[in-house]
C-alpha cells in the first residue's frame, strides 16, 4: 500500500499508436506497488522503491507485449514523499529539479541513441544494429535508429516490433531536498527539443505551478513551433508558508563546494550530501544499468522455507523448479550464466535472457 502522503506524477509519450501509453498509464503504478513488500515501514518503503520501479516497468512491458500490439511509450515516473523525490525513466522525456538557490539538476537520463554512447554500445552488443535511415542513393538521413524497427530510443515500454535489446529497465534516481524545497519540471521531449533545462526553469520562476507549466509549453512553442508532443507538469515542493517559489535573485560567486550538487553517482544507496546554494541535497540512490542482476540485487526478500517462491517481477508464486532462483544451479538457461538474483518465473527469466542478448529476440512484426 502506498503511504497517504506520497504524490505520484507520470508522463507517457507514445509512438506508433497510443495503446502502450494508455496501458502503461492504467497498469504501471499498480505493478510497481505490488513489488514492494507488504507491511513495510515508511523508511523501508522508500528504500524498496528503486527496485520495485524496475520490477514494475519490466512487468508492464511483458504484459503489454502479450497483447500483440506494436506501439511503444516513453515513461517518466516521479514519486514524491515529503522532501524525498524518486524518478524512474525510459526514453527521452525529462525531469529536472530547480532548487531554491537556482541550481538546475537533471534527474533523468536521455535514452536517445544519438545522445547516449553507452546505450548504443549496449544495443549493438545485444544483437541490434544502430544506424540512420538509408534513402535512395545510399544517403543516410535523420537520427540514429535501432534496427529492426527503426526506433530512435534504446529504452521504452512496448515496441513489440523491435528486438528485446530495447529494454524497459528504467534509470532511477532518488534524492532528498533540503527544507528550502525546490521545483520539479517534468516534460516530454517536445519541450526539451526547444528548451534547455536552464531555459525551462528560468522561464517560469516566480509563478504558481499550474501557470508555470503553461508558460513552459508556450515558451517551447514560441521557440520552435509545434513539432512534437509538448506535455509539461510542474510540481513545487516547498514549505507550507511559501505558496510560490520566488524568482531567483543574482547570486554572488559560489565557492567550489557549491558546485558539488549531484556529482558522481552513488551506488547501493550510499548517502552523500551535496552542497547547494541554499542547503543540503542528498543523493540517496542512482542506477541506470540495463542488467536485471544488478538492478534487482542478490538480497531480494525471499522465503525459501515455504517451497513456493514468488517471482520478483510478476509477483506470481511458483515452485522453484519452474523458474530461476538464487544460486539456481541447473535452473538457468544454458545460454546464460548462473543467475545470482532473486527467483524469476519462466516467462520473466526468458525476458531477462532476451534483454541481455542471451535468448531469442522478438520477431519483427509486419503491419
Amino acid at each position: 500500500m502506498i503511504p497517504i502522503s506520497i504524490l505520484c506524477q507520470q508522463i507517457f509519450d507514445g509512438h506508433n499508436g497510443i495503446s502502450a501509453a494508455i496501458f502503461a498509464k492504467e497498469n504501471l503504478l499498480a505493478n510497481v506497488l505490488s513489488a514492494i513488500p507488504q507491511g513495510s515501514s515508511r523508511e523501508e518503503w522508500l528504500q524498496a522503491l528503486p527496485r520495485a520501479l524496475v520490477a514494475g516497468f519490466v512487468k508492464t512491458d511483458i504484459e503489454f507485449q502479450q497483447k500483440g500490439e506494436t506501439s511503444g511509450t516513453t515513461v517518466t515516473f516521479v514519486v514524491i514523499d515529503g522532501w524525498t523525490v524518486t524518478v524512474a525513466s525510459v526514453g527521452d522525456s525529462r525531469c529536472i529539479l530547480d532548487s531554491q538557490g537556482g541550481e538546475v539538476s537533471l534527474l533523468t537520463v536521455d535514452h536517445r541513441l544519438d545522445d547516449n554512447a553507452e546505450e548504443r554500445e549496449r544495443v549493438t552488443a545485444s544483437g541490434g544494429e544502430v544506424g540512420r535511415l538509408n534513402v535512395f542513393g545510399g544517403n543516410e538521413v535523420g537520427p540514429l535508429r535501432c534496427w529492426p524497427g527503426g526506433l530512435c530510443l534504446s529504452r521504452s515500454i512496448g515496441d513489440t516490433d523491435v528486438g528485446e535489446f530495447i529494454v524497459p529497465i528504467p534509470h532511477v534516481k532518488q534524492v532528498k531536498l533540503s527544507s528550502a524545497g525546490g521545483r520539479l519540471i517534468i516534460a516530454s521531449d517536445g519541450i526539451w527539443d526547444a528548451l534547455s533545462s536552464d531555459m525551462a526553469a528560468k522561464s517560469c520562476r516566480g509563478l504558481p505551478a499550474e501557470l508555470a507549466a503553461k508558460l513552459v509549453v508556450k515558451e517551447a512553442l514560441r521557440s520552435r513551433g509545434l513539432k512534437d508532443d509538448t506535455t509539461c507538469l510542474v510540481v513545487d515542493i516547498i514549505p507550507s508558508d511559501h505558496p510560490v517559489l520566488p524568482p531567483t535573485t543574482p547570486r554572488k560567486k559560489q565557492n567550489v563546494l557549491t558546485s558539488l550538487l549531484f556529482g558522481k553517482k552513488t551506488q547501493n544507496s550510499v548517502n552523500k550530501a551535496k552542497l547547494s546554494a541554499v542547503g543540503v541535497v542528498e543523493e540517496l540512490f542512482e542506477e541506470g544499468s540495463a542488467m536485471l542482476a544488478e538492478r534487482l540485487g542478490k538480497d531480494f526478500p525471499l522465503d525459501t522455507n515455504s517451497g513456493i517462491f514468488r517471482c520478483a517481477i510478476c509477483q506470481v508464486d511458483q515452485p522453484p523448479a519452474d523458474g530461476l532462483s538464487v544460486n539456481s544451479g541447473p535452473f538457468f538457461s544454458p545460454a546464460s550464466k548462473p543467475w545470482e538474483g532473486p527467483f524469476l518465473c519462466t516467462t520473466c527469466r526468458k525476458k531477462k535472457d532476451a534483454m541481455e542478448g542471451k535468448g531469442p529476440s522478438r520477431p519483427t512484426v509486419i503491419s
